[in-house]
């Protein structure tokens, strides 16, 4: 075992001994259910429509959609909310902002998490900077409480991208805005420089996070999108977050625009059969049969 596993698995054994059967899932967080599409819509070979991929996601078994989009899917907003609906689909989450979802998301009574990338501010000093991006943040954290909705800060790299500033941004807006709702995604694919001290960083944003997406991973990031189960340290990252009680949604990326989606979904999705079985979550695997 390499020392980075080591590491890693030993920060899981020294969480687990110390919370004792505290440590034991109460649920499978890796399980079928949990899960979420993501990074499929504008990132499919096949161009699917809202009907298409909601019946794709139908026969994948998913049950949540994360929803990113381009200015042409833009008039296609209330068919994927109509779909989603048809299917038994959550429309679980909304890629930043567009004034025409703001209707929607009261007429169909539907209350997706708003993920938005946390900026990256030029300040000079720590405080400045959290401030900044606070308050450049706060006419949507204004308008996500009124509606009702989670919004999410996004972890995509940059000063925004590291799990303390993320963690000081939503405490800044908790302690000054009353905002409760904002919270943390983390996303493997941009954290490759906190493979080392992945159990830190997870134990400092999961009192904030509102969901978890997963990826392979290799320590050079290079490629930066790969199936689960392809890498070398997803498999002791994901044994942390079981470490940790983290129990909130977990994101399966695509997030390759020359590949069909179903089919890199589906690729995650074998590779996360194949890291459970080797971790020995038959629980969380066996919600995997068809």
């Amino acid at each position: 075992m390499s020392g980075l596993a080591t590491v890693l698995c030993l920060n899981c054994v020294l969480a687990m001994d110390s919370r004792g059967d505290e440590a034991l899932p109460e649920a499978n967080v890796f399980g079928r259910k949990n899960l979420v599409a993501w990074c499929i819509v504008p990132f499919d070979a096949m161009k699917r429509g809202p009907s298409e991929r909601a019946e794709m996601l139908n026969r994948l078994g998913f049950s949540k959609l994360a929803y990113d989009w381009r200015e042409p899917h833009v008039p296609t907003f209330e068919d994927e909310i109509i779909e989603c609906k048809k299917h038994g689909i959550e429309f679980f989450a909304f890629w930043g902002w567009h004034p025409s979802i703001e209707p929607l998301i009261r007429k169909y009574d539907i209350h997706p998490q708003i993920w938005m990338l946390a900026p990256s501010p030029e300040a000079p000093t720590q405080q400045a900077k959290n401030e900044a991006s606070a308050r450049s943040l706060e006419p949507l954290v204004e308008k996500t409480r009124k509606l009702g909705l989670k919004f999410g800060l996004y972890a995509h790299g940059d000063w925004g991208g590291e799990p303390n500033n993320l963690v000081s941004v939503c405490r800044y807006l908790r302690e000054h805005d009353h905002a409760d709702h904002v919270g943390i995604v983390y996303n493997f694919h941009h954290g490759h420089g906190h493979i080392k001290d992945f159990p830190q960083a997870l134990a400092e944003m999961k009192p904030y996070l509102l969901c978890l997406n997963l990826n392979g991973m290799k320590s050079t990031g290079d490629p930066l999108i790969m199936p689960i189960g392809s890498g070398e340290y997803e498999r002791q990252m994901m044994q942390v977050v079981i470490a940790s009680g983290y129990r909130g949604p977990i994101g399966v990326i695509h997030h390759r625009e020359h590949l069909d989606a179903e089919e890199g979904l589906r690729q995650n999705i074998e590779g996360l059969k194949k890291v459970l079985n080797s971790m020995g979550d038959t629980g969380a695997a066996e919600s995997y049969r068809n």
